[in-house]
């Protein structure tokens, strides 16, 4: 039980709002309201979803599971403490915290309605405020209702929502897809897309300058989140941005600004989190009801090398300690196994796949161990057909990790990270021969799985376009060092 009286911690208190990941810390507050007001709604019978109780609802069990450890027994009693506070009569600062809780997420709510551009802490934001007295007609609440039609998938006589859309992101990678396939800079298409991200670069403030002075200058994962930049998007846009022909102070004055954003978003160890620097306090794992996959946002692998490459690619002398930590730390992140792990996709040859290229691209030698230990991992794992692929469960059991049904995808992973290793011969040509045998009619390649990750096992997302801009960049790649 989280109390609203959280949103008038301090950030130097152990335990606040600002501890919380950008995604954790928009859906607790909203849902730390609604916990307090109680609202009650009958739901029509079309709408029920008793078959989520087999049992009967009665029968239900709704108890968390106990975690193990110091922290998970502290919580545990903080949390029955918190119970019995709430039923006394007298609570002298809840008047302030509600209030305090309206404005910071009204204060959050993103140009197009939503908030944080994801799902949940849209949908109880919205909840919340009706609990505060914002009636549907209200302006904000117009406005988050409205929204969901951009995140919305009507077909079949079906309405259903996207958790996350993903424009900047796509953009930025299928640029890369397509410059590595050997369109020219100064490609008509390419310049209006490279226009459009110039306009997308953000420079308001938000919650990542809790931890950070620098100014503002990153980009964001969806179309308006102005108030949550990240730095994974903002170092792929950087680096397209730098190989395309632009208008020259357009793009000198969008690249030092989001360059300068980047290097300040680095944390203590050297990597670099998604949306937050040294959002690191482990023990909040520990809280009985974080059970839903990940509620902070720590440095990792993946997210670091493209950082680190992005910033070995602008070339600027003044950024190289910047670089140099970020070496070191992808170095240290090494598993025994000679693999990255793959926060953000599926999963060690998503994070081998990021940080082979990063390291080559700093220099690292194809003779170092760690390159080495990197090929020798991938080459273990490639299947009989060529391919590579990895299954969802790899999170959970090591003796998944690279292994599974071949995908488009995750095979450009694999021979991405190959080729920056100094791999030529056999397993590049398999790996090559594969997509170009898997390749449809239509020039792309189909793809089922879900080879994305939100929340390792508990969120995962199928990018429509990875089987698009992943293989056509490393069948680009792999063209370019054969010859």
């Amino acid at each position: 039980m989280l109390p609203p009286e959280l949103v008038l911690l301090p950030k130097w208190f152990p335990i606040n709002l600002y501890a919380f990941a950008s995604w954790a810390r928009g859906t607790i507050l909203p849902l730390a309201v609604v916990r307090v007001k109680r609202p009650v709604y009958p739901l029509p019978e079309e709408a029920r979803v008793d078959e989520l109780f087999p049992a009967g609802k009665e029968a239900a069990d709704y108890t968390l599971p106990a975690k193990p450890g110091a922290w998970a027994a502290l919580f545990r009693v903080a949390d029955r403490l918190m119970r019995l506070w709430e039923r006394l009569p007298w609570r002298p600062l809840r008047k302030r915290a509600l209030q305090a809780a309206e404005a910071w997420i009204l204060a959050r709510q993103e140009a197009d309605g939503c908030w944080g551009g994801i799902q949940p802490p849209w949908v109880y934001s919205l909840i919340a405020l009706q609990t505060l007295g914002h009636d549907v007609r209200n302006p904000c609440m117009r406005r988050g209702i409205a929204g969901f039609e951009r995140y919305a998938i009507r077909e079949d006589g079906t309405f259903r929502l996207q958790s996350c859309i993903s424009p900047v992101w796509d953009t930025g990678l299928a640029l890369l897809g397509l410059l590595d396939a050997g369109l020219p800079a100064d490609h008509p298409a390419l310049v209006r897309a490279g226009a459009w991200l110039i306009d997308e670069q953000i420079f308001v403030g938000g919650d990542w300058q809790m931890r950070c002075a620098a100014p503002p200058g990153g980009w964001a994962f969806e179309l308006d989140n102005d108030v949550y930049p990240d730095t994974d998007d903002t170092a792929v846009v950087l680096m397209v941005l730098d190989r395309l022909e632009l208008p020259e102070e357009a793009k000198a004055f969008a690249l030092s600004r989001g360059k300068r954003w980047l290097v300040g978003m680095q944390s203590r160890g050297g990597g670099w989190g998604a949306f937050d620097r040294n959002n690191t306090r482990t023990f909040l794992r520990k809280i009985p009801f974080a059970d839903f996959g990940e509620l902070l946002d720590p440095p990792s692998a993946d997210v670091t090398a493209h950082v680190v490459e992005c910033l070995k690619q602008l070339g600027d002398r003044a950024d190289q300690r910047a670089v140099a930590r970020g070496v070191k730390y992808l170095l240290r992140e090494q598993e025994e196994d000679g693999s990255w792990y793959g926060r953000w996709g599926v999963n060690h040859i998503y994070g081998t796949g990021a940080a082979a290229p990063a390291l080559a691209a700093c220099g690292e030698s194809p003779a170092s161990p760690a390159m080495k230990r990197a090929s020798a991992w991938l080459l273990g794992k490639q299947n009989d057909d060529g391919g590579w692929g990895e299954d969802v469960l790899s999170y959970h059991r090591t003796e998944l990790r690279g292994t599974g049904v071949s995908t488009a995808s995750q095979t450009a992973w694999a021979l991405m990270a190959l080729l920056a290793a100094g791999v030529r011969g056999e397993p590049i040509e398999r790996g090559v021969a594969y997509l170009v045998r898997t390749q449809t009619a239509a020039g792309t390649w189909e793809e089922e799985a879900f080879t994305g990750t939100g929340f390792p096992t508990d969120f995962m997302i199928r990018y429509d376009l990875y089987r698009h801009y992943f293989p056509l960049m490393a069948l680009g790649r792999a063209r370019g060092a054969l010859r």
